[in-house]
């Protein structure tokens, strides 16, 4: 894709200097600096999240409770989850939007910049409602991030804080979506048709699209889970009438998608990377356009995979099974086309390329193990062991988590316009890949010899695995502080200057601005041939 840029694109970078101070970061209005405050606070909340995991490993370095007391532990696991999922992942997604998508087709910026604001603005407010629960009577939520009921209808006011971070997070997380969705639409340079859109963009769409079909679903569950509490209504109380069980459907009618609003960003990132130092194009675009929406529509149809132990029908079984199976196609397809895109280029292992490929094989060893999950047999057999959280760690860590790195190697020149250390940041990839694999590869085996998840304590049997694992947890979030070190340093402009390439031959517009890319750019579209 080429770009002819109008010669008076710069004529009037005078006229437009950033605000200074904290005005700037307040009310701000400028995608790119929504996008540096999405990634400051999901990088935060990141630590956040890992130190409560840090805490769940060490209580599991040996059986015996040693360091915090069951109830505790269970709260350490609730909050752990949430904050991971809506605190650290989802917003740096939003953040790579914000950032990449208005420079990927041609935009001044988003299309609602305002709304840009309060839709971040609202996430501090969330995360400090959350973080609060921890010192209110009876503590943090403490049963499970899916806070199943009757458990979470039981709690103290830790839960309700919780539920209002949830809704917040969500109204949050529309408003995003919805902003993605009418720039992408409305706000592309002339000549870049949909087919035309480098695959990032194509991801974030249907992600978005998904987000806005979900995230209400979920607000309606914790709503009536709210109103069970508070109001008199037995939605999930057996007693009144209602099912508990109906909170698990609810609740995984949002839960599924949810886990592809995670993934599918992080292929969009992968597919932007590997082309670049494959050097050659991308294999099979519209099949991977085509895949992505494939995921998209079938995520909505495999949800009571979650469920197989509720005592469903054998007919329901075997339709979630098979749907499941299913979906594992157009992910293959794009597994596929990412090796094919591989396959006899002249290629080089920066660090982004690096996490692309290490992504692309751990994702893959999370993928099988979810193809074994879908058989429902098996999974009665492991269902709520440690085998279902490996599975879903070697998907969203080394997934979405792998590709947030690989992504941010990739475009931070660009964001800073100086190189970051890849040295460090090849010794960030080599220690989080070894260290994840040391943490999360022996809780297959102690999910299969019956270990179940969420518990404090163990039996004798299952003590070498949880010590290996709590080792490579400490030696995995100990790792991360390389990648802080290397984004500090490229913020502080330490580092070789780039061009505004940075990378030899890359594909698309935000690599024919300035590196860094100015405040604002593309005041006259560009024209796209």
């Amino acid at each position: 894709m080429s770009a002819v840029l109008d010669p008076h694109d710069h004529a009037h970078d005078d006229h437009h200097h950033a605000p200074a101070g904290w005005r700037r970061w307040v009310y701000a209005t400028n995608h790119k600096d929504i996008g540096t405050m999405y990634l400051t606070f999901s990088l935060i909340m990141f630590f956040v999240g890992g130190a409560n995991a840090m805490l769940l490993r060490a209580e599991l370095f040996q059986p015996g409770l040693q360091i915090v007391n069951p109830e505790f532990f269970n709260q350490l696991t609730t909050m752990h989850g949430l904050i991971m999922v809506f605190g650290a992942i989802m917003p740096a997604w939003v953040g790579f939007a914000n950032w990449m998508i208005p420079l990927q087709i041609g935009a001044s910026d988003m299309a609602f910049a305002r709304m840009n604001n309060l839709s971040f603005w609202l996430l501090p407010a969330a995360a400090v409602l959350l973080v609060v629960s921890y010192f209110v009577p009876g503590g943090a939520p403490a049963a499970g991030w899916t806070v199943y009921a009757p458990l979470s209808t039981q709690m103290g006011p830790g839960m309700d804080l919780g539920i209002f971070a949830l809704h917040i997070m969500g109204a949050s997380s529309i408003m995003g979506s919805i902003n993605i969705i009418v720039t992408v639409l409305n706000m592309r340079a002339p000549g870049m048709t949909l087919m035309k859109m480098p695959m990032f963009c194509w991801t974030w769409l249907i992600t978005a699209y998904l987000l806005v079909a979900v995230m209400p679903v979920l607000a309606g569950a914790i709503t009536m889970l709210l109103t069970d509490r508070h109001f008199g209504t037995a939605f999930f109380n057996a007693a009144g009438g209602g099912d508990p069980v109906m909170y698990q459907h609810i609740f995984w009618f949002f839960g599924h998608p949810e886990v592809y609003i995670i993934i599918l960003p992080a292929f969009g990132v992968v597919s932007e990377i590997i082309p670049t130092f494959a050097r050659k194009r991308l294999f099979g675009y519209s099949s991977m356009v085509y895949a992505t929406a494939s995921i998209a529509i079938l995520s909505f149809l495999v949800w009571a995979h979650h469920m197989f132990t509720v005592g469903m029908p054998v007919t329901g079984q075997l339709f979630f099974m098979y749907a499941t199976m299913l979906i594992a196609v157009p992910t293959g397809v794009k597994i596929f086309n990412w090796v094919a895109t591989m396959w006899r280029g002249s290629m080089t292992f920066e660090t982004p390329m690096l996490f692309a490929a290490g992504f692309i094989f751990v994702f893959t060893v999370g993928g099988l193990t979810g193809v074994v999950l879908a058989v429902a047999p098996v999974d009665t057999q492991l269902h709520d062991t440690y085998y279902v959280v490996a599975h879903f760690h070697y998907t969203m860590v080394a997934g979405a988590l792998f590709a947030l790195f690989g992504g941010t190697y990739y475009w931070i020149p660009k964001w800073t316009g100086v190189m970051y250390d890849e040295r460090v940041a090849k010794w960030h990839f080599w220690l989080s890949m070894i260290t994840f694999n040391i943490t999360f590869f022996p809780q297959h085996f102690l999910g299969l010899a019956g270990m179940p998840r969420r518990y404090a304590d163990y039996a004798l049997q299952f003590a070498d695995f949880n010590m290996l694992s709590s080792l490579g947890s400490f030696g995995f979030g100990l790792s991360q502080l390389l990648f802080v070190y290397c984004v500090i340093k490229c913020v502080r402009r330490q580092g070789a200057p780039v061009s505004a390439e940075v990378w030899e031959n890359p594909n698309g517009l935000e690599w024919t601005v300035p590196s860094p890319a100015p405040h604002h750019t593309f005041e006259t579209p560009p024209q796209v041939r």
